[in-house]
């Protein structure tokens, strides 16, 4: 622990958690950064740590252009990461129409990712850092639960991950946000309050202002804490799934006309959930596609429930048993 006379604790904890991001990594870093506080805070640990890491750290705003003044917030930002001795520049970004199967919320996050992306390989980035928090982390696991979107969506945000032969790091998520709050205070940050964190027509607002609050209030302190530590766990459960898929699948699996065919007696022997991720990766790989638990159910009836029944029409794909496979054809 850091011990400077006259270091405030919540600096202290953020530099902490930057150096130990630093040791994942020996090129330049990218830092995304919004003006908030968790973004500052990250921002002014990482323009203190990466000097003595040997680290060259630059940072990016992305301008979403969503909201009015949009290009002030942004100049702010880069000051402020400027006076920290960050070097940064904002990028403007085009905001596509939210999709059917996603809202305002999911089109900024697609159109920011392929920014800080684009910006990383352009300052020749080995990683990006991301500023999300231990509440980031809780909130995005009681969104999935309450989606019922599975072990996958509840493992939440992993602390390092490849995208694209980028790291992606998130050093905080083991911080709290009002750690983050605390240090910008300390450190005299101006912080941009984000108008678009009260608005209750998005789910996040809402389980940040409502939900947790109140399963704190009635199961105790620490609610939040335990959901991350339930995210860990379930991520790594996870990536235990996914090496064991990786050394079963390719036994299992051939090529067929305008698709693949899985092995129904293979699929028969493993026991189901191992089954299920078997189903969901082949046809997520193959047609980029993600099942349901309904659908993902419906095709495993054909290894485990078959008497006779016809093809399933599935996103991207349909499934049919023939013999002892199931075949997976484009539709």
């Amino acid at each position: 622990m850091e011990h400077r006379p006259g270091l405030d604790p919540a600096v202290a904890e953020i530099r902490r958690a930057v150096r130990g991001g630093f040791s994942a990594v020996a090129g330049p870093v990218l830092v995304g950064l919004s003006g908030g506080a968790d973004s500052l805070a990250l921002a002014a640990a990482v323009a203190f740590e990466a000097p003595k890491a040997g680290i060259r750290a630059s940072a990016v705003v992305i301008d979403h252009g969503l909201q009015p003044g949009s290009d002030q917030v942004a100049a702010r930002a880069v000051a402020a990461a400027e006076g920290l001795g960050l070097p940064a520049r904002a990028v403007r970004v085009e905001v596509a129409a939210p999709t059917a199967g996603g809202g305002p919320e999911a089109a900024a996050r697609d159109a920011r990712r392929s920014a800080l992306l684009t910006a990383a390989r352009g300052a020749g980035a080995e990683a990006i850092l991301l500023a999300h928090t231990l509440d980031d982390q809780a909130e995005t696991v009681l969104i999935g639960l309450a989606r019922g979107s599975g072990a996958a969506s509840l493992g939440g945000m992993a602390p390092d991950r490849l995208e694209e032969g980028i790291r992606i790091l998130r050093p905080l998520l083991d911080v709290r946000r009002a750690s983050t709050r605390a240090a910008c205070v300390a450190e005299g940050l101006p912080v941009w309050e984000d108008p678009h964190n009260l608005d209750r027509r998005f789910l996040r607002v809402r389980v940040r202002q409502d939900v947790l609050p109140v399963l704190e209030a009635e199961l105790g302190p620490g609610v939040a804490e335990a959901l991350a530590r339930t995210a860990d766990q379930l991520r790594e459960d996870a990536e235990a799934f996914a090496d064991m898929i990786d050394e079963t699948i390719e036994d299992i699996v051939e090529h067929a006309e305008a698709g693949i065919a899985v092995s129904v007696p293979a699929l028969a022997a493993n026991p189901p959930a191992l089954r299920h991720r078997i189903i969901r990766h082949v046809v997520a790989s193959e047609f980029g596609e993600s099942l349901s638990r309904a659908q993902t159910l419906e095709v495993a009836r054909l290894v485990t429930d078959w008497h006779g029944q016809g093809p399933i029409d599935l996103p991207g794909c349909r499934a049919h048993r023939a013999g002892a496979r199931i075949v997976f054809a484009a539709r």
